[in-house]
């Protein structure tokens, strides 16, 4: 493997290559420089979407058998090199090396899953309402597609979006994240090694998006677009998409809601709700962002929350003791900040927290937050836990609503009424019921409202790269 300090060269039409300018990619702990990366733009993009068509043809052509074989290689190669993923997502966007494993485990976990799912695409024959005729419907890959991902999994949203493209038989190029591209030029020096097509999967680093993304937007042959990100570009994207017609898949904002009924296992709750909330220094989009907690229990529980918040121990991401790290750029912490300042202006009350250092900001846990606070009605993207108390089921529900996302909620309860009544009354693509983590590569990932379109994950996810063909046959 090429040592992370020296030039980072794109993966592009199965090669190496170095483009006429570069970019930096900074440690937001250190602030020094770990790598600096090839930046795509225009020319690029246009050769990546040409060696994409080619490599499709090809692609597409290969036996689902085979396509698994090349995914699961590729899944036990990055299993083998965690250690090396962990340090450069720590490196380049600040996770810390304990999580950043649980993180490889996970992203590669969609490279077994979806390795299992390309022998599963199958069709079927119809009944026909004529003896002289057969139906048969057939399941055919959409064709190349064009993949963003965010900066906060640089590993998960990867394998999350490419393996079940691959899986299907599509081509794919990647456009990582301008903070975090080494990680996913890291799978693709493992994808090369386990011997996959090398142009069926491209990944371009770009410093400025728009030049690129404009280039495989407009051109008709790249037939799907994945995206990971804010609600705001993911609108835009929408709209360029419907130009040329392509299928889209969009994972936007999330502002998650927490619900923790008087019934509640207690430790298992404040366990549960710290990891929902801090995981990933709460920059996550199914992280925990307002945590509404029943009356009767209200007082014990903002009390041990933020004795167990400020256990957590914050400093340098490649520190095997950290759990908490840096927040990604001086924008995510002005956020936090503006986000502590205005609910304390309306009255909060600061529980533990509330330091900043550089880049890093501590455990930050507020109690009697207003529900108009930004803090309540904005995603924070940051380890900020407003903590707020409600009355009934029916309120807490209603409040849990209110908003235009609907990515994940969290319940905790011990009352199965609740639980079953609750879940299906909340507008959430994803509800966790006594579960801070629950997302996994078997089961669909997605949201409702403005929280995106498609389904990443389970059967549902490879779908989503797949077109249905009817064919009818007159026998003679």
């Amino acid at each position: 493997m090429t040592d992370v300090q020296q030039m980072q060269p794109a993966w592009l039409a199965g090669a190496w290559k170095e483009t006429a300018k570069s970019f930096p990619v900074v440690s937001p702990f250190s602030g020094e420089v770990v790598a600096n990366v090839a930046d795509c733009g225009e020319q690029e993009a246009r050769l990546a979407a040409d060696q994409a068509c080619q490599a499709f043809s090809e692609w597409r052509g290969q036996t689902a058998f085979a396509r698994a074989e090349l995914l699961e290689r590729w899944y036990q190669a990055m299993l083998a090199h965690d250690q090396e993923i962990a340090r450069l997502m720590a490196q380049e966007m600040g996770k810390p090396v304990s999580e950043g494993l649980g993180e490889v485990r996970y992203a590669a976990s969609f490279l077994r899953w979806f390795a299992e799912e390309a022998k599963r695409v199958a069709g079927e024959f119809l009944p026909s309402q004529s003896a002289r005729k057969r139906l048969w419907i057939l399941k055919q890959p959409v064709g190349p597609v064009y993949a963003i991902t965010p900066w906060n999994f640089p590993a998960a949203m990867v394998t999350r979006k490419v393996a079940p493209a691959l899986a299907a038989g599509c081509s794919v190029i990647l456009k990582p994240a301008e903070e975090s591209p080494l990680t996913a030029l890291y799978l693709a020096r493992l994808w090369a090694e386990v011997g996959g097509l090398p142009a069926a999967f491209q990944v371009l680093p770009a410093s400025d998006p728009a030049p690129l993304s404009r280039v495989l937007m407009a051109d008709s042959r790249i037939r799907k677009l994945t995206f990971t990100g804010s609600t705001e570009v993911g609108l835009m994207l929408y709209q360029e998409a419907a130009k040329t017609l392509k299928r889209v898949s969009l994972e936007l904002g999330g502002g998650a809601p927490v619900l923790v009924f008087d019934d509640a296992d207690l430790d298992a709750a404040l366990s549960g709700v710290l990891t929902a909330k801090f995981r990933n220094v709460g920059q996550s989009c199914v992280a925990a962002n307002r945590i509404y907690v029943q009356r009767d229990i209200y007082a014990a529980f903002s009390k041990r929350y933020a004795e167990l918040a400020e256990q957590l121990k914050v400093g340098d991401p490649l520190r095997p003791e950290t759990q908490i790290g840096p927040l990604v750029s001086r924008q995510a912490v002005d956020k936090v900040k503006r986000h502590l300042e205005d609910a304390l202006d309306r009255g909060a009350t600061l529980l533990t927290g509330g330091r900043t250092e550089g880049l890093t900001v501590w455990p930050t846990v507020l109690a009697d937050v207003p529900r108009e606070a930004l803090a309540v009605s904005e995603e924070t993207f940051g380890p900020l836990a407003p903590l707020i108390p409600f009355g009934s089921e029916e309120e807490a529900v209603q409040l849990a609503n209110r908003g235009q996302a609907g990515l994940a909620a969290y319940v905790w309860t011990r009352d199965l009424r609740r639980t079953l009544l609750t879940s299906e009354a909340l507008e959430f693509g994803i509800v966790g019921v006594n579960d801070g983590v629950p997302s996994t590569a078997n089961a669909p990932f997605g949201g409702v409202k403005f929280s995106g379109l498609g389904r990443e994950g389970g059967h549902e996810g490879i779908a989503e790269y797949l077109e249905t063909k009817f064919v009818s046959i007159d026998l003679p």
